[in-house]
């Protein structure tokens, strides 16, 4: 498989993660892993290109803050969940303090 093919297989993965994000924002866990798949097509066109070629250390930070991501996106979740008693986007107000 040639490196320029994964390319537009990243490309595509975030270009159909960021559709499947914009016409279902209805639950917050939609929201969530929508954009967790954004991040490994990015993560994945970073490793294609590597035109910066900083090697594994700038990939392993990349994951890293990637999964830090996820894991803080999942503790909201869990607070929302308790405090709303569900995961609407709707129902989540600024205005609520």
């Amino acid at each position: 498989m040639s490196w320029s093919y994964l390319t537009l297989y990243a490309v595509l993965g975030v270009c159909f993660s960021m559709l499947a994000l914009s016409l279902q924002y209805k639950h917050l866990l939609n929201v969530l892993l929508c954009l967790e798949g954004a991040m490994m097509c990015l993560f994945l066109m970073l490793y294609s290109l590597d035109y910066m070629s900083l090697g594994t250390f700038s990939a392993l930070i990349f994951i890293t803050l990637s999964v830090c991501e996820a894991s803080l996106g999942l503790a909201v979740l869990v607070s929302l969940i308790r405090s709303y008693g569900n995961d609407y986007v709707h129902s989540f107000s600024s205005q609520k303090c």
